[in-house]
């Protein structure tokens, strides 16, 4: 039996409350895992089998209480800091990046340092770099305290000037208003994000940025899919932890877009009054979402009315990430009879 369907199993239906289900159920596509997520639940996986646990985990690796339990179960322990993992112990990373300070307290208390950051977060680090070296003043857009842009700024402490919104972007003041970047954190708003890259090019009309979008693909993928399901849907469920910024991204999409919204950790959250007067609900997840959870809510709608389920695709998303050279070497190594 697959972690996935243990999982699932393990939540109980009588968890789940009673309602009467909409008739029909319209699934978001793509949804779920971004290739950043399966690769960092792999990499805690691969090294467990490959230097045996316990393997410790710096913060959550993803932000799922579902996965991260999960991969409790398997043998990682998950800390919030290092000075928690024993000396010479192996460390994974999550897949939100860190400061190089992190990595420089990693090395002088001697652990093996497995590092899941998403290679797009990573693209993000080096451009901050980049511009910091060639003497730019940085503007990142993102949420304060978000794991992502914490490490982000650590890659340019003294460039950085961190703004969430539009307002803030028309007041940062920068030294050299004509030597200015922008970078964002990878999981916002498509949209919100264009508003506000827009009011720092009407006071920086030389604003830097980078060669492509930071707002990984996976982000802007599932929001284009929710505003799809915002055309036809009366409600959309979206699957996600309250503390994963992706997620609660598309349930402000799909309000924006006219359609009631709520976000919930997995089906024994749902509210059964949510469902009056509604005919037509749309389901999808965050990126950090398994995908049984999914399968578990679409399982207690039918079970309690609805008798269509569909899926719509907007994207078809095939995008996958190597693991690690260094893990994937050691893994190969053990596997050798």
């Amino acid at each position: 039996m697959s972690n996935d369907a243990m999982a699932s199993d393990a939540m109980q239906s009588d968890a789940i409350p009673d309602f009467q289900a909409p008739a029909t159920v319209l699934l978001a596509a793509p949804r779920g895992y971004c290739a950043g997520v399966d690769r960092a639940v792999q990499i805690v996986q691969v090294a467990l089998r490959t230097y045996g646990p316990p393997v410790y985990v710096r913060k959550q690796i993803v932000h799922n209480l579902h996965v991260v339990r999960g991969l409790e179960g398997e043998g990682a322990v998950f800390v919030g800091e290092l000075h928690e993992v024993p000396e010479g112990a192996t460390v994974v990373f999550s897949a939100h990046g860190v400061a190089p300070e992190v990595h420089a307290e990693a090395r002088a208390r001697g652990l093996r340092v497995v590092d899941a950051t998403c290679p797009l977060v990573t693209k993000v680090h080096q451009e901050a770099r980049k511009f910091a070296a060639s003497g730019y003043d940085i503007v990142l857009v993102g949420h304060e305290g978000h794991e992502e842009v914490v490490g982000t700024m650590g890659h340019a402490p003294l460039a950085v000037h961190l703004v969430g919104d539009a307002d803030e972007a028309r007041a940062v003041e920068v030294p050299d208003p004509g030597k200015v970047a922008y970078l964002t954190q990878t999981t916002l708003s498509v949209d919100e994000t264009t508003g506000i890259v827009g009011a720092l090019r009407d006071r920086f009309p030389a604003l830097a940025g980078p060669r492509s979008d930071d707002i990984c693909y996976a982000t802007q993928n599932r929001q284009t899919a929710v505003k799809a399901l915002a055309a036809e849907c009366d409600l959309i469920l979206v699957i996600g932890a309250g503390n994963s910024s992706n997620s609660k991204r598309l349930v402000e999409v799909a309000r924006d877009h006219g359609c009631a919204s709520h976000l919930i950790p997995d089906a024994s959250a749902v509210d059964p009054a949510w469902f009056e007067g509604v005919g037509t609900v749309g389901v999808t997840s965050g990126a950090s979402a398994p995908e049984w959870l999914v399968d578990q809510l679409v399982a207690a709608l039918r079970e309690r009315g609805a008798t269509e389920v569909r899926e719509v695709e907007v994207v078809d998303e095939d995008v996958h990430f190597a693991l690690p050279g260094a893990l994937r070497r050691d893994a190969e190594a053990t596997s050798q009879p």
